[in-house]
């Protein structure tokens, strides 16, 4: 764990988790204390121990149905981690995020053994779940037997008769994608009740995906990258605005706006000065910042242990307005920082660079390896780029992407970087 956050956790379990958690337990149980003593002595434990508070909800676009405004982001080994899946039920994060191939297939399949333990517990649970690991972009009609297939296997995995929301599409980069074949597999894979919503993530091209989606009529949720990094661009912006008219649910996911490279810098440090100053975390301001779009459902964060989950509920449940003097902190961070970050404008690499349509894809591995921490998820995607490209990366000039890229990136020494580390 980076120094940075080993300030934060400290930070918010002294300052802000550990204190508020007591006193809400402790006006639980003083209220309590108040009432005439004459409850019924069968009255179980269970309805008399006191209750975490609940993060708040949201409506899921047209949908109808309110999920959790914080999602737990389901890259993790659930298998071994099963009282994350536990503790996040006692704060209400029900909204539980997920993929065929998330830590290798053991994300799915946690949540299957929780769930084959405790089946009562679906009722509460919002289960999403993608259709990751598709390698190749085959036919329309060969790409929706994919599709079936990798939710056949989610089901099982999971020990569930139907996933909430099935996004179809994992990491779509061309609305092309969004084909006539892949909306009748939605509808019927809907009438089947083998899921109740259709949706698809998106790390590139995201405005351009999200404006297709908007003109169409079957996608229910999509889940693109969004930080306080790109809140203010303008494609951004009105791509958001064009799924909220049309009553799409939106889901932020990689919130906290996390950076290729990964070595803390002296901006770093200020950011957090900052908001420690204010009594919170920089990740829990990054996620208010999101969330304070009300076209945003929720923000789908990753949580691995029982403090970052306390943190991010913390977060959501403080009802702390971020000040503007806190915007722009974080704007001038994502300034200052801008050339360590993709933000997966992948059709201008592409432009530039015709014959090598992967930066987009490589900048992100490199990011899982250095800020997430996710060595080998990061060399198995890199190793699905083919050979043939991965043998030339180091001989294409570069210069052409550096010049147009928005973000100023020094894309060539990254691929370098991500060469060393990740082939």
């Amino acid at each position: 764990m980076k120094e940075k956050n080993k300030i934060n956790r400290r930070n918010f379990l002294k300052s802000v988790g550990a204190a508020g958690l007591g006193s809400v337990i402790a006006s639980k149980q003083k209220a309590g204390a108040g009432e005439p003593n004459n409850a019924d002595p069968n009255t179980s434990k269970q309805q008399q121990k006191p209750e975490l508070p609940q993060v708040p909800k949201r409506k899921l676009g047209k949908t109808g149905v309110e999920v959790p405004v914080l999602a737990l982001g389901g890259g993790v080994d659930f298998v071994e981690n099963q009282i994350i899946l536990k503790k996040s039920i006692e704060w209400g994060v029900t909204y539980w995020d997920t993929a065929y191939t998330y830590a290798n297939g053991n994300s799915e399949l946690g949540i299957g053994k929780f769930l084959k333990k405790n089946p009562q517990e679906r009722k509460k649970l919002f289960i999403v779940s993608k259709a990751s690991g598709i390698k190749k972009e085959p036919t329309p009609q060969t790409y929706v037997e994919a599709v079936e297939e990798r939710l056949q296997g989610s089901l099982e995995k999971m020990n569930t008769k139907y996933i909430d929301i099935y996004c179809g599409l994992h990491g779509l980069k061309n609305p092309k994608m969004l084909t006539d074949e892949l909306r009748k597999w939605a509808e019927s894979a809907k009438k089947r009740k083998l899921i109740r919503f259709f949706g698809f993530s998106t790390h590139s091209n995201m405005a351009e995906c999200m404006l297709a989606a908007s003109k169409l009529d079957w996608v229910d949720m999509i889940m693109p990258k969004y930080s306080f990094r790109n809140m203010l661009d303008e494609n951004m912006k009105e791509a958001v605005q064009a799924c909220h008219e049309k009553g799409i649910a939106l889901i932020a996911m990689k919130a906290m706006g996390e950076r290729t490279e990964g070595e803390p810098t002296e901006e770093d440090k200020k950011l957090v000065s900052h908001f420690t100053q204010k009594g919170f975390t920089e990740g829990q301001a990054k996620i208010k910042a999101v969330l304070d779009d009300n076209k945003f459902c929720s923000a789908c964060v990753k949580m691995e242990t029982f403090a970052v989950l306390m943190e991010n509920a913390n977060a959501v449940l403080d009802k702390t307005k971020l000040a503007a003097a806190d915007i722009k902190a974080l704007e001038e961070y994502a300034k200052a920082t801008c050339s360590g970050y993709c933000a997966g404008c992948s059709s201008i690499c592409e432009s530039a660079l015709p014959d090598m349509p992967y930066v987009s894809d490589i900048m992100r591995y490199l990011m899982y390896y250095n800020s997430y921490g996710e060595q080998e998820r990061a060399r198995e995607l890199f190793a699905q780029i083919p050979a043939g490209v991965r043998a030339k990366l180091l001989s294409i000039n570069y210069k052409p992407a550096e010049k147009r890229c928005p973000q100023r990136m020094p894309i060539a020494k990254l691929v370098a970087e991500a060469v060393i580390k990740l082939a």
